[in-house]
């Protein structure tokens, strides 16, 4: 209502980082909880420091909690922050708001999560947003009056355009300072939770919550849209056997969240429940809104035939594509490339015209000139019972040039102590599922590293695989 473009922060970076993205966006505004007004604060000092004298600080705002401590509020204020209420109060009742003048108009800043490089802020539009925000319920089936949980971030895509959509349909919002399954469960036992929204590695939580932490059998039909990454179908198998209904969806934050929709058949209904997972992995077909999803051949720019085996770009185009990189001319250019909005993920086209994703471009792993879906081999990985998380990497390899690499982290009850056995056991159980030269060379335990958005970071792993040194070849 006041013109301006909101930025929303993720409050697990760090305050250099975001000392970055509040200079590159020029934020003329900071609002923050309380809880987090210390890593705001340092931001700014961080940031006055590099201004070699020429530092305008923006209007601080501080929303008070009363569930805080309140020492944080009295700090903060201290500090000279407007309380919110206060800041509300000294507007003006009377002012007359005008609504943009074109729908091209930026509504909303948001910065990658950068797991291969430096974030990029990416612009969005009100159409857009205005577009998914009514699509969104659309595809779910969600309706009027839904009780929505907070375990995704507001600050990722705009919590995938559902802080607008809840406000289209009169919904109510539940909101967690932090995710838990104990808290999840919770939610939905007390109050009646019917949907939310989570990353594959919030739903991995879910299902693997010791007893004590969980209400089951769910009192109703809990909706569940899960995005962020390719989802092991053994997780959405075990979701489905707790209740609940799973929708995956696809997309990423230039295209205001998820695009794209494993829509569900009715003849998948009597197919066997491991099958219907395997299948509601797949990525799906086009948002409604979206007018053009396409798999393009990275070498000729055409179609793949729709064989389930020819790899391609996953390519995007129409109204729920974000305006551009702010500032960056040169990512512009290359991911806008002949008229289609370049996604970095390598996929494949069904015969029914559902995509799937088989990788990102810089993770596929090619081991003696054959192609490896590091995608592939996790869903395997996850299926084993000791196996809690998996991330598979290229790792330098004497014989085959590259091999893959398999960081696991293990279920908190496995017994971890002949961690060689274990790592024979994954390797044999891997060759009973998947091709011989897929099976990974070697294992390395122990916790993954994600973003601040529960991405697994690939790029810190395969500096990790490179520290390891190439596989040697075999003297046997």
């Amino acid at each position: 209502m006041c013109g301006a473009v909101i930025n929303p922060v993720n409050i697990r970076l760090n305050a250099s980082t975001i000392a970055f993205l509040l200079g590159h966006s020029q934020s003329a505004t900071v609002i923050v909880d309380q809880e987090f007004f210390t890593l705001a604060e340092d931001s700014l000092k961080i940031m006055k420091e590099k201004s070699q004298g020429h530092f305008n600080p923006p209007l601080l705002v501080v929303v008070a909690d009363e569930a805080c401590d309140p020492e944080a509020l009295r700090y903060a204020l201290g500090q000279g922050a407007i309380e919110y209420e206060k800041f509300l109060e000294s507007g003006d009742p009377d002012f007359a708001w005008k609504p943009p003048q074109d729908e091209w108009q930026s509504i909303a800043l948001g910065y990658t999560s950068g797991t291969t490089a430096s974030p990029k802020g990416v612009v969005l539009h009100h159409r857009g947003a205005y577009l998914m925000s009514l699509c969104n319920p659309l595809v779910w089936g969600m309706n009027e009056g839904a009780i929505y949980l907070w375990t995704l971030p507001m600050f990722h895509c705009n919590g995938w355009c559902f802080t607008w959509a809840l406000a289209a349909l009169c919904g109510t919002n539940i909101c967690l300072r932090q995710v838990t399954a104990k808290g999840v469960y919770s939610a939905i036992a007390k109050h009646g939770v019917t949907h939310f929204c989570a990353a594959p590695v919030v739903l991995n939580t879910i299902v693997n919550a010791a007893p004590e932490d969980t209400i089951l059998p769910l009192p109703h039909v809990v909706h569940v849209m899960t995005a962020g990454a390719a989802p092991p179908p053994a997780v959405l198998f075990a979701m489905s056997r707790k209740g609940f209904r799973v929708t995956h969806t696809y997309g990423l934050s230039e295209t205001y969240g998820p695009s794209t929709i494993c829509a569900w058949k009715p003849e998948w209904d009597s197919l066997p429940p491991d099958t219907q997972a395997r299948l509601n992995a797949r990525q799906g077909v086009r948002y409604t809104t979206l007018e053009c999803l396409d798999v393009i051949s990275t070498k000729t720019g055409e179609p793949v035939p729709a064989d389930g085996k020819t790899m391609g770009e996953i390519v995007m185009r129409g109204n729920v594509v974000m305006k551009g990189y702010l500032k960056n001319p040169k990512a512009n250019e290359e991911t806008f490339a002949n008229g289609w909005f370049h996604s970095g993920d390598l996929g494949v086209k069904h015969q029914d015209g559902y995509i799937e994703i088989k990788d990102r471009s810089k993770d596929i792993i090619i081991s003696g000139g054959e192609n490896i879906s590091s995608v592939e081999v996790e869903n395997s990985l996850y299926l084993h019972p000791a196996v809690l998380e998996a991330s598979v990497v290229a790792r330098a390899d004497e014989r085959w040039g590259e091999s893959p690499c398999a960081f696991v982290t293990l279920k908190p009850e496995v017994n971890n102590s002949d961690e060689q056995w274990l790592a024979e056991d994954i390797m044999k159980f891997c060759k009973s599922k998947m091709p011989a030269y897929w099976v990974p060379k070697s294992v390395v335990f122990g916790p993954l590293p994600k973003t601040a958005t529960g991405k697994i970071q690939k790029h810190v792993l395969r500096g990790k695989a490179q520290q390891l040194g190439p596989v040697k070849v075999s003297k046997l």
